[in-house]
Formats: C-alpha cells, sequence, structure tokens
C-alpha cells in the first residue's frame, strides 16, 4: 500500500490546494471567493492566494463584483476559470474511420471530426489523414498547435502505453509499432499519449455515459471480435499486461467451438460471424436457402442485412439472436462470478441489435442461481473512445498543475488529483 501524500514543503502544499481550487471552478462557470472556501475548506486568505496566483498565470478572470441585493455590504469577488487557456486533442482511430475533438480546459467539445475510411487503405494514406484532419480539427476550433496541451488517441490492438508503442493490431496492422504516435508527435507542440481504444472507452463511459456513477462496471464490445474494459471500486483496472478483460480468448465456454485463425476460442462462437451462420441456419431450417446462402457467403458482411430482418421481427433472425445470446451468457456468467459488476454495458457493432438482444440476454441468464447484473446499450457508441481519450488527457493536464508543457518524470505532480485538500494553509504565513 502506497503511503499518503504529507504536505513536507509550503510549495507541495500550494500544489495541493491549487489544485482543490481548480477543481471547484472548474465544476462552475463562476464562484464567489467565499463559496471556494467553503467548499474547499481552505481560508478566504488561502483561496485568495492561490487565485492570484492562477491570475498571474492566464488560468483565471476575476469577474465584475457582484452587489447584494440588500444593504451595502462589500460586493462579492466572482472569479471564473479560463478554460480557454488550453485546450486537448482526443480522438480514435480504427477499420471504421478517424474520429477526433478538441476541448478546452472544462472538458467543453470545440471541434470535432469523424472521417470513414475505405476498404484496405494505404498505410501511408492512414496516417497522412489522421495529420490532415487534426490540423482541419484545430483550425475550426480556431486554436494552434501551440494551444494544445495534449493529446490521446485509441487505437485498436494490444498497447504499450509507456513507450506508446501498439504490440499487435490485426485489424489495423500499418499501425504497428511506434508509427502512430511518431507522426502525429511530429505535427503537435504536446505529447501525443496512445491507448487501447476499449480502455478509453470505458473511461469515456464512466466521464460521460450513463455509467458516471457505477463503482463496479463492464464494458464490452461485441463485433467480430470480443474484448472488455474493467472498472473497480470506480478505477479502470488494466492487468499486469494492460489487456485485463480480453474476454474473446476464454476456451473453457467455446470448448466445441471451431476457432477463427487469429482470433480467440471465445468470440469466434459469439462474434458477426457466429452470428450470421446461425441466420443461415434458421433460415435454411424455414425453408429459405436463397437467403441463407447470401448471408452464409457475405458472413461478417451481411450484418445489415441481418439488423434489417431483425428490426422486422422476422422469426428466423430473431431465433438466431437467441442462440447467440444463450452463448453470449455464459461470459456475462464467467464476468458475474469472478467481479461482481453492478453494470455490463455493450457496445460495438452486436450492440446495434438493441432491446432484442437485451431480452434475449435475459432470457439465457435467468436460470442463473446469482443474481445477474444490469444490462444496458451504450448510447456513446465508439464516440466513448473520443471522450475517454479526452478526459485522459485532461487528467493528464490537471495532474501536472495545468501547465502548457508536458514535464516527463514529474515526481510530485502524479498524486496531486488523488490529494486531499490540506486546510492547515491557514496556519502557514504567505
Amino acid at each position: 500500500m502506497e503511503d499518503p501524500p504529507v504536505a513536507v514543503t509550503l510549495r507541495f502544499m500550494r500544489e495541493v490546494n491549487t489544485m482543490a481550487v481548480l477543481a471547484r471552478l472548474r465544476e462552475n462557470e463562476s464562484l464567489i471567493v467565499s463559496e471556494i472556501a467553503r467548499a474547499t475548506g481552505l481560508s478566504r486568505q488561502a483561496v485568495t492566494r492561490v487565485l492570484d496566483e492562477l491570475q498571474s498565470q492566464g488560468l483565471v478572470e476575476y469577474l465584475a463584483p457582484v452587489r447584494p441585493s440588500r444593504g451595502s455590504g462589500r460586493p462579492a469577488q466572482a472569479v471564473r476559470l479560463r478554460a480557454e487557456a488550453g485546450y486537448v486533442v482526443g480522438g480514435l482511430i480504427d477499420p471504421q474511420g478517424i474520429h477526433l475533438a478538441v476541448a478546452d480546459l472544462r472538458g467543453t467539445i470545440r471541434a470535432s471530426s469523424h472521417v470513414p475510411l475505405g476498404a484496405a487503405p494505404p498505410d501511408q494514406h492512414v496516417l497522412g489523414l489522421l495529420v490532415r484532419e487534426t490540423e482541419a480539427v484545430l483550425e475550426r476550433a480556431n486554436i494552434t498547435v501551440a494551444d494544445v496541451w495534449s493529446a490521446t488517441i485509441g487505437a485498436p490492438g494490444i498497447v504499450d502505453r509507456a513507450t506508446g508503442v501498439i504490440r499487435t493490431a490485426p485489424s489495423m496492422p500499418m499501425l504497428t509499432g511506434d508509427v502512430l504516435v511518431e507522426t502525429l508527435s511530429k505535427h503537435l507542440a504536446c505529447t501525443v499519449h496512445l491507448d487501447n481504444d476499449l480502455k478509453l472507452a470505458t473511461r469515456g463511459e464512466l466521464w460521460r455515459g450513463s455509467a458516471a456513477r457505477v463503482r463496479h462496471l463492464v464494458l464490452v464490445h461485441w463485433g467480430e471480435r470480443v474484448g472488455a474494459g474493467i472498472v473497480i471500486d470506480g478505477e479502470l483496472h488494466r492487468g499486469a499486461s494492460n489487456d485485463a478483460g480480453d474476454l474473446g480468448f476464454l476456451d473453457i465456454l467455446a470448448s466445441g467451438a471451431t476457432t477463427i485463425p487469429g482470433y480467440g476460442r471465445f468470440e469466434s462462437w459469439v462474434g458477426v460471424r457466429a452470428l450470421a451462420q446461425l441466420v443461415a441456419d434458421e433460415l435454411e431450417a424455414a425453408g429459405d436457402p436463397e437467403r441463407a446462402g447470401v448471408i452464409h457467403q457475405e458472413g461478417e458482411g451481411a450484418l445489415d442485412a441481418i439488423l434489417t430482418g431483425i428490426g422486422q421481427n422476422e422469426t428466423p433472425y430473431l431465433h438466431a439472436v437467441d442462440r447467440l445470446a444463450r452463448r453470449f451468457s455464459h461470459g456475462i456468467v464467467a464476468l458475474r462470478t469472478i467481479l461482481d459488476p453492478e453494470l455490463v454495458i455493450l457496445s460495438g457493432p452486436l450492440a446495434q441489435v438493441g432491446q432484442p438482444l437485451l431480452d434475449a440476454l435475459d432470457r439465457a441468464l435467468a436460470a442463473q442461481p446469482l443474481v445477474p447484473p444490469a444490462l444496458q446499450i451504450s448510447a456513446l457508441g465508439r464516440d466513448a473512445v473520443v471522450h475517454g481519450a479526452l478526459r485522459h488527457s485532461l487528467d493528464l493536464v490537471e495532474a501536472r498543475g495545468y501547465t502548457p508543457i508536458e514535464r516527463r518524470g514529474s515526481a510530485s505532480s502524479a498524486n496531486l488529483l488523488a490529494s486531499p485538500v490540506l486546510a492547515d494553509e491557514r496556519e502557514v504565513p504567505s
């Protein structure tokens, strides 16, 4: 267990108190000094010292005094965070497209971009398009690269966050290695951070999704591949190798399944191609071999047609969803048994099935002895990755004390966000 932080120096004490004041200002359009003092437990004098320092750094702005409606007391001094003092970039690059967003220091999105990728685009086309779209979204936000204090990009595959290297990305092999970070770093003045897309999506759901107050959560991406982002006691759980939640590689649950080369046994059993095979089987059984042949031939590419059939309540398609849900329920039971989450959020291509899928999963889980977690379809979808990337960038900016230039290896800033307010500053002379 790590030792809790202590105020060994006056400088560190003021850094912690500065973070507390900024946190309050970030949550409100403006506050008067006495409100900040009450909310943080600091003395008015301590708050004023912090605000004066932040004003000199261009991070806060004093507003016109608010005169009381009655009486003749001293006007209250209001202050606001200058959220426009700096910006962060968050993004996602995956086989479907490039998503980017720019947010200010309060997390308000100022501009965004989404560009689809064509089938099997050339390597340089993808990286070049990423750079061009980054430049375009900054232009739409009316800012320059000097205004960007941090950037985070999510990508599929196994990501080494410390080195910015994608160790493997079967769906986008052109991103393997450090090419993504190296390419974007040449066009931004700040450090570019890289993380797995599902990990960032989980962070985005906690910040901007329906899971904002959930302490124990699993976000499942369910498509051709299956993976999970895990939250334990409000914190994202990464595991020793940053790939905790790789649900697709469970094999004791699908021992009889045929494994697709390069895929895990469980995701081979429950992925998009598995659903296509089940639909084809059901259409064959219903005496419709022609449509069954089309579905079987298209495989993963048949998802749109399958979604249409489900939306029209066609029996063969609904039966296939039931069969797939019974398979997938074994994965949810494993998550329930080991993690006991309050909520499981479904995202990814198969989450587009919507309520029929939730109903089928509820039926499949009804006979389980343990009470299953609540199930929801993600309202954010892949946008959750971008929100999570923005939140990660903001966390980094906050942790280093809202300084524009990222300082590597800062020993004290890493724990600032979790540190308590040191209210005894009221006893320390300036």
